[in-house]
């Protein structure tokens, strides 16, 4: 089992009628600039720990569980929208950073919301890391009829049961799970991530963390030429951190490329690009003190 370094501790906090779950290390401090870090999808906070404990310096580190993952609830709802994640993140910066500006580190899914996030309030924002966070491919407008329909086909797909998750007899079963997703993740933190990823259920299985209405596709068209006003926005320094595997080849195939995504952020004023090598989508698992090194550079 992997040895934690740094402890940390849970924390509830009232955001829009939920009681969001937040995982902080560290204690406050006049001269600490709170370090706050978003997760991907169908990712929980406490997969941060490995970052965490590779940092070498006292952070005061804040990771909020999504709604609808880990331990925040998703308050019933049957479908997630996107623009609640950058509302959610603010309502949490209205409570741990009030009257200062914060560091926001996002992977994945986090790191678009951290991108965008960081175009509409830059004020709020000292410091930007993102993640593998890459968008989506551009659409256009004569792709709407089909989107809303493929919308409420896959509503009624998770209202009949068809999108529901896996459970896993054991512990040690999710563990495994994570682990084909992940080559390079190793058993001892696959073990420990496990018990944080899932927990059992009241018939002894191990549930996923996650909801599955986050497996609905969206009704919205991503509209690149939106994207990239809030883009050309962003005035704090981002560090963007892509792993050596190509993520984007393999999951669009063509449609969408790391060429096209460099291209998007020629309109982020202050902008720096590293590569992360020997490292998957999970870099925050595959690479935890090189990326903890290039955190702590970068701040």
């Amino acid at each position: 089992m992997y040895q934690v370094k740094r402890i940390s501790h849970s924390e509830f906090v009232p955001i829009r009628n939920l009681q969001y779950h937040v995982r902080v290390w560290g204690e406050p401090a006049p001269d600490k600039t709170p370090l706050v870090i978003v997760h991907g999808w169908m990712d929980v906070a406490a997969s941060y720990q490995f970052v965490v404990d590779a940092l070498s310096h006292d952070h005061y580190v804040i990771a909020p569980d999504w709604r609808g993952y880990g331990q925040t609830p998703s308050g019933g709802v049957d479908n997630f929208w996107f623009p609640d994640y950058l509302a959610d993140l603010d309502f949490l910066l209205d409570h741990y950073a009030p009257n200062s500006q914060v560091n926001l580190v996002g992977h994945s899914m986090g790191g678009n919301v951290a991108m965008l996030y960081a175009g509409v309030r830059p004020q709020r924002i000292r410091r930007l890391v993102n993640l593998e966070g890459f968008g989506l491919p551009a659409t256009t407008p004569d792709e709407a009829p089909g989107r809303y329909a493929h919308w409420m086909d896959d509503l009624k797909k998770l209202h009949r049961g068809e999108l529901a998750l896996k459970a896993y007899d054991t512990v040690d079963g999710v563990a495994r799970r994570l682990m084909k997703t992940n080559p390079r993740l190793g058993l001892d933190k696959a073990n420990w991530l496990a018990q944080h990823w899932a927990q059992q259920d009241a018939q002894g299985k191990w549930a996923i963390l996650g909801d599955p209405a986050h497996k609905v596709s969206h009704a919205q068209l991503y509209r690149l030429e939106e994207v990239q006003a809030i883009y050309a926005r962003i005035s704090m320094p981002v560090l963007m951190v892509e792993a050596s595997s190509d993520s984007m080849g393999q999951w669009w195939k063509g449609k969408f490329t790391l060429a096209e995504h460099h291209e998007r952020l020629r309109v982020v004023p202050q902008l720096e690009i590293v590569r992360v090598e020997d490292a998957g989508h999970m870099l925050h698992h595959d690479q935890p003190k090189q990326l903890a090194e290039l955190i702590e550079r970068f701040l």
